[in-house]
């Protein structure tokens, strides 16, 4: 079983509204990313929420997945890494590996999971020149994620993964220009 953890605990302070809630391609960011994991065969899909969590929960479907709230959020990417990795501890104590992902990326795609997936090491997507997220880690990892610190995510783990070519996956939603340019690109 490969787990699921994504991240949509941001203030989304660029923006001025919870990016998780933003239509692209006739989905909210949040349930898009939800559904591609579950499509690629990742379960349980445990979502990490923090600003405006009451208002995403009440306005986006999740379906089955497991919400878990960062009240640390202000402090960085690392603490919703660790939290969604500390919840499968609890949640997934079979997971064989987890999916990392944020919630504001529309370029990904259920095959494009289903690749980082074939391999049995940490595996990345690669955009723009550099290694990120989405990126698959291997249960041997865990350890590793629960004492990030930052904002700068994994990065360090995945500086010497192999990859996964992500085509616009620089994409990632901040501003309006960034809204307008995923409508463009994915409906």
């Amino acid at each position: 079983m490969i787990a699921a953890v994504v991240l949509a605990a941001g203030g989304s302070t660029r923006l001025g509204e919870p990016k998780q809630l933003i239509m692209v391609g006739g989905d909210a960011l949040l349930a898009r990313a939800v559904r591609i994991a579950r499509k690629a065969g990742c379960s349980p899909v445990v979502v990490v929420l923090g600003a405006e969590y009451v208002r995403v929960m009440v306005e986006c479907d999740l379906g089955d997945a497991i919400l878990v709230i960062n009240d640390k959020w202000m402090e960085g990417m690392a603490t919703s890494i660790r939290l969604g990795v500390q919840t499968l501890g609890i949640v997934a104590k079979d997971a064989e590996g987890v999916m990392l992902m944020t919630c504001d990326q529309p370029a990904v795609t259920v095959e494009h999971l289903q690749l980082l997936l074939r391999r049995q090491e940490i595996n990345a997507s690669r955009y723009a020149g550099k290694k990120g997220v989405p990126a698959y880690f291997p249960k041997k990892y865990f350890a590793a994620l629960t004492v990030l610190a930052g904002d700068s995510g994994a990065r360090d783990i995945l500086a010497q993964a192999r990859f996964e070519d992500l085509a616009h996956g620089e994409l990632d939603i901040d501003t309006v220009e960034d809204v307008s340019r995923a409508r463009e690109l994915f409906g």
